[in-house]
């Protein structure tokens, strides 16, 4: 199932909209290659983090 920025998985909720736009666009991505869902997911998020942090970008919200 893709997923969107007001439906996405919850493992999300607590990163920066633009990490987690990044993360939902690359997931879409790996699912329509065929990954699972939890390895998109968990490929996503990761590959997300790494973005942010090469931008310089706050990854959490704060206090998360």
């Amino acid at each position: 199932m893709p997923w969107s920025k007001n439906d996405y998985p919850d493992s999300l909720k607590n990163f920066m909209a633009p990490i987690r736009s990044k993360a939902i666009d690359i997931a879409n991505e790996l699912l329509e290659d065929g990954y699972s869902e939890s390895r998109a997911i968990s490929i996503a998020t990761a590959k997300a983090k790494e973005w942010g942090e090469n931008r310089h970008k706050q990854i959490r919200k704060k206090g998360h």
